[in-house]
């Protein structure tokens, strides 16, 4: 079943945006901290059921993600390199190189570069990005002047079981991706496509998995010790 057009009811007469975005968002954070949680797959079967997920639900809600826009990937193209930036700086920097390293003791049960290459393209950016700035985005409309806050904050809560499981401070985790949810919108209403947050996001978490690895070797090759006093 697809949803009508966002605002308009079958028979033509103005619907209630605000109650099916509402209605799309209990079925986000459901989906993410109960259902997938309790299938208890390992990485790869989440990544498949993560876009299997995203694309029913983008079917269902009436997703609009546009990927192949030019100004998208304009915009997108610019974040990714700015992000990258920030990376290479951080590296070169020894005490934030020392700091980055300590996190190459997170990570899947897969090699980093299955992780690059397939889990966050398309378990993470392809099936958040399709969600949020894609479906998510464009049904807030009828919500009055804050709508365009309600996507952010659902994708702040959409990562309170993987912060739990990882042992991070849930609200903290909450605020930081709800305001990293914030700008990805940003760009969302700015290019009219999912395809810039996503190349954004993309920069965002990949950069996260080899920053810190490319630390490591650097640090190694320089001589520091491997443990901060």
């Amino acid at each position: 079943m697809r949803l009508p057009p966002h605002g308009v009811r079958a028979g033509g007469a103005t619907g209630r945006p605000g109650a099916i975005g509402g209605a799309a968002a209990g079925v986000a954070l459901l989906w993410s901290n109960v259902v997938l949680p309790r299938l208890g797959l390992g990485i790869r079967g989440r990544t498949a059921a993560n876009v299997l997920f995203a694309s029913g639900f983008a079917g269902v809600f009436g997703g609009q993600p546009a990927w192949c826009s030019r100004r998208g990937f304009g915009w997108g193209a610019v974040a990714f390199g700015v992000i990258g930036t920030g990376y290479a700086a951080g590296i070169a920097i020894p005490a934030i190189r020392d700091r980055m390293a300590a996190f190459t003791v997170r990570g899947p049960e897969v090699s980093t570069a299955e992780w690059v290459a397939i889990h966050i393209p398309l378990g993470t950016v392809y099936s958040e990005e399709l969600i949020f700035r894609g479906t998510l985005d464009p049904l807030p409309a009828g919500l009055g002047r804050y709508g365009k806050y309600g996507s952010a904050m659902v994708f702040g809560l959409w990562h309170i079981y993987p912060a739990r499981v990882a042992g991070d401070s849930v609200a903290m985790t909450v605020a930081v991706t709800a305001a990293s949810g914030f700008v990805f919108s940003w760009l969302r209403r700015r290019t009219g496509s999912a395809l810039a947050p996503a190349l954004a996001h993309l920069a965002l978490n990949a950069g996260g998995v080899l920053a810190p690895r490319i630390a490591v070797v650097l640090r190694e090759r320089s001589g520091r010790p491997k443990k901060l006093e």
